[in-house]
């Protein structure tokens, strides 16, 4: 019986499928041994990676099955999998997740997973997967179940990025794995890395966690990795030291998980459901029992593919890999000005994460400029470390460090930023403060250079006031950690021209930074949204409801952190001054804090223990707050914050909306996943407010944003 026959629904589904076919060919071994190498390849160019769909899947299955039949032949002594060129594959086909007609069906894709790849364990002969490009979730599963493992050390990503996504490693990942590198690695790859904005794993980075056996250069990998194959088929002995042993089973396994679910809980709460599922299977896989992993795999995702979470995902997904390569608005990229010099204007830590991303990005000089020049020099030293300590963690060469080093340089005199293309400034974010440093500036540089500011909340038109030139000043507005967070929102003001906003575009895009184009208004996006959570947490409080009740209240949102360990992130003074400038442009929606200010200037919200982690809300932070609230104030319960927190959310997106700050609200659920780490699961902002009422409550619709349906029942 044919592998389709055993998943009638999946066969019947109609589905609009990639196809990636298996290619077979007998490669002749030194030995005189004989290898089946089969080829994934969809026959798309490297701009369509390799994916696993259901008629993918039957074939390869089929393809597997004739294989192992001539191995019991004594025609071929191994069989190997590998990809096209730069890929292995980029795992389940997800894009026809919502075709599925019902969850019946879709109970079926993980089976087919385990049945048609579970072959490779299951061959007469040893099995090998050569891993020459792209392997993520299905694509490096395929490998896990084959016997051994090669990779190429320009493969340019190996992961199991199925917890970012709302799901888990469905098809042996989470059982084969943690048997395979130990339950303490396996975490890493499984939950931690995806939860690090879907971090991956470099090919050096997957052989030394053991995932792989050995590693060879891309000119001669494929022929390194069949000499390597017929050693081992000649008695080649391969060590593998992260197995685990009855030890690590009994006495590491559960104390790992245990820390693991501690962390989860105390990051995410326990709206996310794919971690915890994730880590049910990987509890349950220290047994080291296939069939029993494999069915618990079978069982989570026949659950979580149908799931709000997992559907609101792949919205999520569909924005950051579509909507975020094309963005709205903006004008023509011919119209983009060369960028060959940065000048940067500051010295201070957010200036030397500038120069450092601008250099590493750009590999053009950079120069920083302050008022005294010791600032700048110690500056210029500090940066120069960050890159030495990138080339000490092997992240570049040590010709790229004194290339990069010899692109920074500092300054107190403004007449050397002549020739810069791009001058950004990095000053204390006080609008007098803004506008005399740009003055200072224009002067000294091109005509036709751009004007960058970084503020998080003032007027980019008033920053601009002073110039001869508006037309080329343009808000750049990152996020922190510069190097990490992928957000700029970009920001047009009336002056600015096509030329000035399509450079900051096309930098934007060479930073590898994603780029939304905001209206200048307060706070823009995301510090607007923030600025809304975080004013109404602290008017809560301080009329009375206690801070364990607005964290509850907030909690359904999914957010990483609770809004009083935001505020203290980012700083009580500048929250203090970001719920001040929107309390003067929106009075009537949005609050002033006299207690915020007051906790500002005491330095006081967190109690902390000696190693910075959080134990709760500082007692004399409570005296303060409490000292603000005043008499006969009604606290509201959990439920009661929670509605007004959504609706107030609702109402202010959807004037955003009307007033066009963005151009849709997509962009608004782009700019809060990516500036602010709103959950994929939640699918962004705007269809979380759909899906819980608030959108109807607040203005009687929703926002119409376009949805993937998932499977029906």
């Amino acid at each position: 019986m044919a592998i389709r026959d055993e998943f009638p629904r999946l066969a019947a589904a109609e589905l609009d499928e990639v196809i990636t076919h298996s290619h077979v060919r007998d490669i002749p071994l030194a030995s005189g041994r004989t290898l089946a190498l089969i080829t994934l390849d969809n026959g798309r160019d490297h701009t369509r990676p390799s994916t696993l769909g259901p008629a993918t899947l039957f074939e390869l299955g089929d393809t597997l099955e004739a294989q192992r039949e001539r191995a019991s032949r004594g025609e071929v002594d191994a069989i190997a999998v590998t990809g096209k060129p730069y890929f292995l594959a980029a795992g389940a086909d997800l894009s026809n997740v919502g075709a599925l007609p019902d969850r019946a069906t879709a109970a079926e894709l993980p089976r087919l997973g385990h049945r048609v790849l579970g072959l490779l364990h299951q061959a007469p002969v040893p099995t090998f997967v050569f891993i020459n490009g792209l392997a993520l979730g299905g694509g490096l599963e395929i490998g896990l179940n084959a016997d051994y493992r090669t990779i190429s050390s320009a493969a340019p990503a190996v992961a199991l990025p199925e917890v970012f996504l709302g799901l888990v490693p469905g098809w042996g990942g989470a059982t084969i794995l943690p048997n395979l590198i130990g339950i303490e690695r396996a975490l890493k790859v499984v939950i931690e890395n995806p939860l690090k904005q879907n971090r991956m794993l470099k090919p050096a980075e997957a052989l030394e966690l053991g995932i792989a056996d050995v590693m060879f250069g891309p000119a001669t990998f494929l022929e390194s990795s069949l000499a390597w194959a017929d050693a081992v088929l000649g008695g080649k002995k391969v060590e593998r030291p992260h197995v685990p042993g009855t030890l690590e089973r009994t006495v590491k396994w559960p104390i790992a998980l245990r820390i693991a679910r501690e962390t989860l809980e105390q990051k995410l709460g326990t709206v996310p459901q794919a971690p915890y599922r994730a880590l049910e299977i990987l509890e349950l896989a220290k047994r080291n029992d296939r069939a029993a992993g494999f069915a618990a795999e079978d069982a989570a995702l026949a659950e979580l593919i149908p799931g709000d979470q997992f559907v609101a995902s792949i919205y999520a997904f569909d924005l950051v890999q579509k909507r975020a390569k094309r963005p709205a608005g903006a004008p023509d990229k011919e119209l983009a000005k060369r960028v060959t010099k940065v000048g940067i204007i500051g010295a201070g830590l957010m200036a030397s994460q500038f120069a450092l991303l601008f250099v590493r990005r750009l590999q053009v000089p950079v120069v920083i400029t302050d008022l005294d020049q010791g600032r700048v020099d110690a500056a210029v030293a500090g940066i120069r470390r960050e890159i030495a300590a990138l080339a000490d963690k092997g992240r570049i060469s040590t010709d790229e460090q004194q290339r990069l080093s010899a692109l920074i340089s500092g300054t107190v005199d403004k007449a050397d930023f002549a020739d810069c293309d791009w001058v950004i400034e990095a000053v204390f974010e006080e609008l007098g403060v803004k506008q005399q440093v740009f003055a200072e500036v224009e002067p000294h540089v091109s005509p036709s250079a751009v004007l960058a500011t970084n503020t998080s909340s003032l007027s980019v038109e008033q920053i601009g006031a002073r110039l001869e030139h508006p037309e080329r000043l343009v808000g750049f507005h990152f996020f922190n950690p510069v190097a990490v967070m992928p957000l700029i929102e970009v920001v047009k003001t009336p002056s600015t021209d096509a030329a000035t906003l399509a450079t900051a575009m096309r930098v934007a895009k060479d930073l590898k930074k994603t780029a939304v184009i905001t209206r200048d208004t307060p706070g823009f996006v995301v510090n607007r949204v923030l600025a809304k959570l975080l004013g109404e947490a602290m008017h809560a409080v301080e009329q009375g409801s206690s801070f364990e009740d607005v964290v509850a209240a907030q909690r359904a949102f999914g957010f990483p952190m609770d809004p009083f360990v935001l505020l203290d992130l980012v700083g009580l003074k500048v929250g203090a001054h970001v719920l001040d400038t929107h309390h003067a442009a929106f009075p009537d929606r949005f609050f002033e804090s006299r207690a915020l200010h007051e906790l500002a200037e005491q330095g006081i919200l967190l109690e902390k223990d000696g190693k910075g982690k959080v134990k709760g809300i500082d007692k004399r932070a409570r005296r303060i707050v409490a000292a603000h609230t005043p008499a006969g104030a009604k606290p509201l319960t959990v439920e009661q914050l929670r509605v007004r927190i959504e609706d107030g959310l609702a109402d202010e997106i959807q004037r955003m909306l009307d007033d066009e700050v963005v151009a849709a609200a997509e962009d608004i659920d782009l700019c809060m996943i990516l500036g602010a780490g709103w959950p994929f699961q939640m699918g962004g902002i705007t269809p979380y407010l759909d899906r819980v009422g608030a959108s109807e409550r607040a203005f009687g619709d929703t926002f119409h944003t376009p949805r993937v349906e998932g499977p029906k029942s």
